[in-house]
């Protein structure tokens, strides 16, 4: 029994050293084969390439073949209409009136808010007075006769030649038709005092009454005792008007006045300087508030006239015409028009 024990463990170590050898036999030829692999990789890397890798030509894209215009117009054709598919333009008909009803929905709606936004904001409005109305600017000044808008508020002209200031006549005239008398007695009331005309008791929409401001009443400036209103004589008038604003009660109740002086160079140049109606220069406060063109439909702003019968011949005067009054501005770096004007004024032989 001891020698068959004795036996079968030899043969247990000669059958596990075999096996540890195959083993390791294995090992060693799957090793060799990774090896073999990567020498096999890096030749391939060092190999020339071959005259059709470099070929470039044949990577590049072939040029279309151009298309006659036969074949041009054809092309167009089957876009316009595809007989085999029954599109127009690429898209069949339910495409198209898909595209349609879509594009019409959404340009409906947005007209339609836009016309409510609209009515909103007319409904929120007044037509009559501004809504919002936190600060009021002091008036601004302007002149008449004022026939040159490119160059300004220039007046000269030569007495003796009618051509030369005939224009300025003119000018006068058709500023001033809307204050005849017979007009003034049948559009506008007659009123009393230097005191505002405050009509805010009635209606937003009632029409407003105007005081009356009669040609006749600037005299020498009126055009009716000198048509020429004194240009053919060398003593030339000018009207002054304080400019429009809803609302504005000028000078705190204190009349405004104008004053006309020379702006540049001697005051003696422009002489003695005559103002109308009744010699005075004062905006009368009964043609104030202003209730706006829909309600003061007759309204006719106040005028001064102002006429120079002494001044020099020969020589370009700058004169300003000023506003003075309380809450009143005439000295704005900014605004030359905001209560004065400028202008050149010379009168020849």
């Amino acid at each position: 029994m001891e020698r068959d024990s004795t036996a079968g463990g030899a043969e247990d170590l000669l059958l596990e050293d075999k096996v540890s050898k195959l083993r390791a036999g294995s090992l060693h030829k799957h090793e060799l084969a990774e090896a073999m692999e990567v020498e096999q990789e890096g030749l391939v890397e060092h190999q020339p390439l071959e005259q059709d890798d470099l070929n470039f030509e044949k990577w590049k894209p072939k040029p279309k073949p151009k298309r006659t215009l036969h074949e041009k117009i054809d092309d167009l054709k089957t876009y316009l209409w595809n007989a085999e598919t029954k599109e127009f333009m690429g898209r069949s008909g339910k495409s198209w009136s898909l595209i349609l009803l879509f594009y019409s929905a959404l340009y409906i709606f947005l007209a339609a808010m836009f016309a409510g936004c609209m009515c909103c904001l007319m409904w929120s409005i007044s037509p009559y007075a501004p809504t919002y109305n936190d600060r009021v600017m002091p008036p601004g000044m302007t002149m008449f006769p004022h026939v040159d808008v490119a160059h300004g508020f220039d007046i000269a002209f030569n007495a003796s030649d009618r051509s030369s200031w005939r224009k300025y006549a003119k000018a006068l005239e058709a500023h001033l038709r809307p204050y005849e008398d017979t007009v003034q007695d049948r559009r506008n009331i007659q009123c009393e005092g230097n005191t505002y005309f405050m009509q805010d008791d009635l209606e937003e929409s009632a029409e407003r009454k105007a005081c009356q401001f009669k040609r006749s009443w600037l005299g020498e400036c009126s055009g009716l005792q000198d048509k020429d209103f004194g240009y053919s004589k060398g003593k030339p008038c000018i009207l002054v008007k304080m400019n429009r604003i809803l609302g504005y009660l000028p000078g705190q109740g204190t009349p405004v006045n104008v004053t006309c002086g020379v702006k540049k160079g001697s005051t003696e140049g422009l002489g003695e300087v005559k103002f109308y109606p009744n010699n005075t220069s004062v905006f009368n406060l009964r043609y104030y508030p202003y209730y706006g063109k829909l309600r003061h439909v007759n309204y006719s702003s106040p005028l001064v006239a102002v006429r120079f019968p002494s001044v020099q011949y020969d020589t370009q005067l700058h004169v300003q015409c000023k506003l003075n009054g309380k809450g009143i501005i005439n000295d704005s770096p900014t605004d030359r028009f905001l209560g004065s004007v400028s202008f050149t004024l010379q009168v020849g032989a």
